[in-house]
């Protein structure tokens, strides 16, 4: 291997959290040497995934959501008016206090998440029951004074990619209904990403605040360490109160609405990333690729030919649909395998003057390493198979090793024992003090109750020892 080659080598990612911090620089997805804590710049292939990522959500919502941009700051009188929502992010609030040199008369938040932007707007909209549902959605930074350890795409004072949903219902049932359908949006994006999630209602003191209840989504990491990536919020019509969001009903009378938001931000990527990639660098999923494919010419003393096969490749291809780059840099073709392994391309094919005697071409899995020669004339068809089947063997080898690293237990012993590893499946008897006590004991979470509890099984609380039919995961989090 060359010098430049052992100098640019991941650590093991055993080491997750220095394997991880490399591989946002090495990878060319984020640069974190902006000089600012907490706020970090999108390398442009690193924004390239971005792309592909929210274009998966986009083409999940624009089927009965639009997309909208609110503004950025929000008048100190709006974001005050929702004291339970104030005191969720009364620390994490940046305000902006002067207009050059002039201070302002109201002070101006940047939006830690944009209820009190939107609302204030919804109450001017909101007419009548034909108005609803009214299902927007928009992606934009949000600001959170993050005291906490920052970390690149998971931990952030800028939150640089925050998908958002606002909907606004008739009744408390359709609300409810929309929040299921939130969930199970999310569960498909994340399938499209080939990482598997898992939903759960949170426990109250962890739900969104002035929510009636928050279901979560969450990631289990390499470390053992889930990490929430996606949340879903039924505000009843806590908010519509606040801001007198109502709409005449059929027979005239002035009603409340019922609301939702749910969002997702660039954690997304932090999961796709740690979860696929290996000690070599990006695993991407085809979907999300900015390359999905890099032809490397084996070239010897005359290429002409080799060249002219590879570039009728390549246009066979992106006919067909698909990403595709050739290297023709100077590089030897195990610095340009190195090269493009880090950066997670799904296929590598290769073409020399050996292959193209026997009108062949061989493939190169990103992610299993595993090479097939093929014949030229099939090249096409038999990467658009192999870039599906790298997408279903992705998903199928994390839900795997998810279901793997989930752990039924009895007591506290067992729950510290597993939770370095993955995840604790206990019954809880659902009293507040019971669930800090736990989280106290343990030092880890409540992640919630799951959506779907095994019917005809029961335990007992470790904390009190109450009888319980109730589940819920317990996680070491983000």
């Amino acid at each position: 291997m060359a010098e430049q080659e052992k100098e640019a080598a991941l650590p093991s990612k055993k080491n997750f959290s220095e394997w991880y911090n490399d591989l946002l620089q090495k990878g060319e997805v984020m640069d974190v040497r902006y000089p600012v804590k907490g706020l970090y710049v999108w390398f442009p292939f690193g924004f390239n995934i971005r792309r592909n990522v929210y274009d998966i959500m986009r083409g999940l919502l624009d089927k009965d959501h639009q997309e909208t941009m609110f503004p950025l700051l929000i008048p100190e009188n709006e974001f005050m008016k929702e004291a339970e929502h104030i005191k969720g992010f009364e620390d994490e609030v940046y305000w902006v206090t002067h207009g050059g040199t002039t201070p302002l008369d109201v002070k101006l938040a940047l939006r830690p998440t944009s209820e009190t932007a939107i609302y204030p707007m919804y109450k001017l909209w909101i007419r009548s029951h034909a108005d609803m549902p009214l299902k927007l959605y928009q992606i934009v930074n949000t600001f959170r004074y993050e005291t906490k350890h920052t970390r690149p795409l998971i931990r952030l004072r800028e939150i640089t990619s925050f998908k958002e949903a606002h909907t606004v219902h008739a009744t408390w049932e359709d609300a409810a209904a929309q929040v299921d359908e939130a969930i199970r949006i999310y569960t498909e994006f994340y399938r499209q990403l080939a990482v598997p999630v898992l939903a759960s209602r949170r426990p109250d003191w962890d739900k969104f605040p002035g929510a009636d209840y928050t279901i979560a989504t969450d990631a289990l990491m390499p470390d053992g360490k889930t990490l929430q990536v996606g949340t879903a919020h039924h505000l009843g019509d806590n908010f519509a109160r606040t801001f007198d969001i109502t709409y005449e009903d059929a027979e005239g009378e002035q009603i409340y609405a019922f609301q939702t938001c749910y969002g997702v931000s660039e954690r997304s990527i932090a999961a796709l990333i740690s979860i696929h990639g290996d000690d070599k660098g990006l695993v991407l999923p085809p979907a999300v690729a900015p390359v999905q494919v890099v032809i490397i010419p084996i070239i010897f003393k005359k290429s002409d030919d080799v060249l002219e096969a590879c570039e009728t490749v390549k246009a066979d291809l992106e006919a067909a649909g698909v990403r595709v780059k050739m290297d023709t840099s100077d590089n030897r073709p195990g610095a340009k395998y190195y090269k493009w392994e880090m950066r997670g391309v799904p296929v590598r094919l290769e073409l020399g003057p050996r292959d193209l005697k026997k009108n062949a071409v061989m493939l190169v899995r990103r992610d299993t390493g595993e090479k097939e020669q093929v014949s030229l004339d099939n090249a096409t068809d038999e990467v658009l198979s192999l870039l599906d089947a790298i997408h279903d063997d992705l998903y199928s080898k994390a839900r795997a090793d998810l279901k793997e690293r989930i752990f039924e237990c009895e007591n506290l012993e067992d729950i510290r024992e597993k939770l370095p590893v993955g995840i604790a499946k206990i019954f809880w008897c659902g009293n507040k003090d019971c669930g800090l006590k736990l989280e106290d004991d343990i030092g880890a979470g409540i992640l919630g109750i799951p959506d779907e509890q095994s019917e005809g099984c029961s335990g007992k609380c470790p904390v009190c020892g109450s009888d319980s039919s109730t589940q819920v995961y317990v996680a070491r989090t983000y």
